[in-house]
C-alpha cells in the first residue's frame, strides 16, 4: 500500500488552562522532551467516543494530576498532523474545585505569568490558542 492510500487517523484531544490567580500550568511532554524548547502542553487528553469534551478534560485531568476542575469557557482550537495523525486540540479555560498541585511530586509542572507566556516557544498546533489565553490572563491581571 502507497504512502497516499494510507488511511489518515483523526484524534480529537482536549487540553486546559488551568488558572491560579494570575498564573497558568502548564505541562512538559517528559523529562526528555523537556530539553526541546517547544515541548509544552495543557494538561488534558484523548475524547473517548461518545464522550463531551468537557467531561474528557475533567475525567483526563482527574486522572493525571490528581485535581478536580470545572472546565470552563472555550480558549482556542490549534490542528496538529504527524504521520498520518490528525490531532485536532481544543483547549479550554479549567478551575479548581479540588486537590492540591505540589511542585515538589510533580516535577514537570510549571507555572507561567501572563509575561512570561511570550518568551516560550510553543508548539505549533498550540499557537493558535495563546493570544485567547494571553487576553484572558491580562484581562484578570487588570482587575
Amino acid at each position: 500500500m502507497s504512502e497516499e492510500n494510507d488511511p489518515v487517523t483523526r484524534l480529537e484531544v482536549v487540553g486546559a488552562a488551568i488558572v491560579r490567580g494570575d498564573a497558568c500550568l502548564v505541562t512538559q511532554r517528559g523529562p526528555e522532551a523537556a530539553r526541546e524548547a517547544s515541548m509544552w502542553e495543557f494538561p488534558g487528553g484523548k475524547v473517548e467516543p461518545g464522550e463531551a469534551p468537557r467531561a474528557a478534560l475533567e475525567r483526563e485531568i482527574r486522572e493525571e494530576l490528581h485535581l478536580d476542575v470545572e472546565a470552563g469557557s472555550w480558549l482556542g482550537h490549534g490542528t496538529h498532523v504527524d504521520d498520518q495523525v490528525v490531532i485536532e486540540l481544543d483547549v479550554f479555560l479549567a478551575t479548581i474545585t479540588g486537590g492540591e498541585i505540589r511542585l515538589t511530586e510533580h516535577y514537570r509542572y510549571g507555572w507561567f505569568t501572563t509575561e512570561q507566556l511570550d518568551g516560550l516557544d510553543w508548539a505549533p498546533a498550540d499557537r493558535p490558542i495563546l493570544p485567547a489565553l494571553a487576553a484572558f490572563l491580562r484581562g484578570r491581571s487588570e482587575r
